[in-house]
């Protein structure tokens, strides 16, 4: 729906990656861990830590990180449309947010409200600018001034081969 209503108000879609985006989020709540298999302290063989900081692998990572980047967002005046859609009105502009754990993919009907929103993600967050958006949940998109294309190329050869 997103590709939809870009293609249908003319936005020009934008990604961006977030590096290491479980690593972003805070824990609530006191996690403690045991050592690492081959990273023992012999001294302390019954050692455990506690967390500050989520970690990959952790099962309230995703949810951690997914309520510091919406907080972010809405900080930044965007309004929850969905649990994954935020959008932000500014006079007669519209810029639209996707998130997808940790790809976003954005567009607005100015582009200063592109590179703003760029910005200020790559302030608060290490984040990758990816330019344009070409792949996006498996889908190959090609936009134009015509129209956007949306195929699955990649996935199709991939299954042939």
């Amino acid at each position: 729906m997103f590709l939809v209503f870009a293609c249908f108000n003319d936005f020009k879609l934008f990604q961006m990656d977030v590096k290491s985006a479980f690593l972003n989020g805070f824990i609530d709540q006191e996690v403690f861990v045991e050592q690492s298999p081959g990273f023992e302290n012999k001294n302390l063989p019954n050692y455990v830590f506690k967390l500050s900081k989520a970690l990959y692998g952790l099962k309230q990572v995703p949810r951690v990180w997914y309520e510091r980047l919406s907080s972010f967002l809405i900080e930044m005046d965007l309004k929850v449309v969905d649990t994954t859609l935020f959008t932000q009105t500014d006079l007669n502009d519209l810029l639209v947010v996707q998130i997808y754990v940790d790809d976003i993919i954005f567009g607005a009907t100015n582009d200063s409200l592109c590179k703003d929103f760029s910005h200020l993600m790559q302030k608060e967050f290490e984040m990758s600018m990816m330019g344009k958006l070409q792949f996006f949940l498996g889908l190959q998109v090609h936009q134009t001034k015509e129209a956007t294309f949306i195929s699955q190329i990649k996935y199709t050869k991939e299954l042939l081969k």
